[in-house]
């Protein structure tokens, strides 16, 4: 059944997809030609088709178990520049990894930034606007040749390829913390309107911040979902034992929490400075379990940078895809935002100059655990982690 949707969020939408229509018709040519080159081939047939694990390339380190940390709408000098309001990260967990400063989010707004670290897939007018109607992606072409699911909408079918799908696939585990997410798997019923939108005082979830309630090949299995898809509080449990904690922690702080609001829906102040006392609480915690004492990497990012009017640059001859001439709406991509890693495998207090985006992680992960890669991961040329990140070479002696 879909549910009515009230008339001033429809008429909401109605202005919100105009305003990005009309800025993606300004988009340059360039980037129109580069939309426009993709071939279509055959979707897959399954979610779940068999798996041909790639070798494992010589400059990977042996990471097994990968933490990635997500805040909201920060661009690099904010976070990252002599004044952030961030010091924990900015300074304390700064000295203890490598700096990426020239690392890229790849699309506005938040949405296909969280879609594209586990697809690959790039945005649609849809998800650039966050998807207020939670509603399906409708297919008008096979998936063509980039990887790419080709329409619009919000939740992809179940052949679009997933990094958690293909973990699966092969017996690896991985899991979505999502703090002050009510229960394992939520998210609004297909069709409805998506309530989280504007954070109350006593609920600060957003769906649009979780990118795995995005494709019917995990919620389409209420069990698998909820098993995989979980409130930030049990991870802290599952970090006691290597053997319980997943190969792949992936979590997203609640809209206060994140940075994203300021102030909090609560009255209390938000922003960066609540970031950072999350991180006091979280990053002491991943870095002494026994699954990063073994073999572990954090990464920490925000999505995207402050706004499409602030900052929508890209790197790494990024695409964007068949369905948006412009995956930033106002310019190519999501902003300068910059990352930090940490690990045995990194030299502390480093940079890497290296230009990455967020297909850059995704690809990275699957060299890591030997998957192929993915939607835009798969860009010929597209930079992947190497020994300018794992640079603590004790490794490979």
């Amino acid at each position: 059944m879909t549910t009515r949707r009230p008339a001033t969020l429809r008429g909401l939408v109605a202005v919100a997809t105009l305003a990005v229509s009309a800025l993606l018709v300004s988009a340059t040519a360039s980037q129109s030609a580069g939309a426009s080159g993709a071939g279509r081939v055959a979707a897959p047939t399954t979610a779940r088709a068999a798996i041909t694990r790639p070798p494992l390339p010589a400059y990977v380190p042996p990471v097994q178990h990968v933490f990635v940390i997500n805040f909201e709408n920060k661009g690099y000098g904010e976070t990252w520049g002599r004044g952030s309001e961030a010091p924990y990260l900015a300074r304390h967990l700064r000295r203890q990894g490598v700096l990426l400063n020239s690392y890229y989010a790849t699309a506005h707004n938040s949405l296909p930034d969280y879609i594209a670290q586990i697809s690959g897939q790039a945005p649609n007018p849809t998800t650039q606007i966050d998807c207020l109607f939670y509603e399906d992606f409708v297919s008008t072409a096979p998936i063509d040749a980039s990887g790419q699911a080709v329409g619009g909408g919000c939740v992809y079918p179940r052949e679009v390829p997933t990094l958690p799908r293909q973990m699966s696939g092969v017996h690896l585990s991985w899991k979505g913390y999502l703090q002050q997410m009510p229960e394992p798997c939520s998210h609004p019923e297909l069709g409805a309107s998506d309530d989280t939108h504007v954070a109350t005082k006593n609920h600060n979830y957003a769906v649009r911040h979780n990118p795995f309630m995005y494709f019917h090949s995990i919620i389409d299995n209420p069990r698998y979902c909820a098993v995989h898809v979980k409130p930030l509080g049990a991870l802290t449990e599952e970090l006691g034992h290597a053997r319980t904690t997943p190969h792949l922690v992936y979590i997203t702080p609640d809209l206060c929490r994140d940075a994203h609001d300021d102030p909090c829906a609560s009255g209390r102040p938000g922003g960066l400075p609540q970031f950072n006392e999350f991180l006091r609480i979280w990053a002491p915690r991943i870095l002494a379990s026994p699954a990063f004492r073994h073999d572990g990497m954090l990464v920490i990012t925000a999505d995207e940078s402050d706004s499409p009017a602030t900052d929508s640059d890209a790197c790494c001859d990024e695409q964007p895809g068949p369905n948006t001439t412009a995956a930033g709406i106002t310019g190519p991509g999501g902003g300068k935002v910059g990352a930090l890693v940490i690990s045995h495998w990194t030299k502390p207090n480093t940079w890497s100059t290296t230009p990455f985006n967020h297909y850059s992680l995704l690809a990275s992960l699957e060299e890591l655990y030997q998957l192929p890669k993915i939607g835009m991961a798969q860009q010929a040329g597209l930079p992947v982690f190497g020994l300018d990140v794992y640079n603590n070479g004790w490794w490979q002696s």
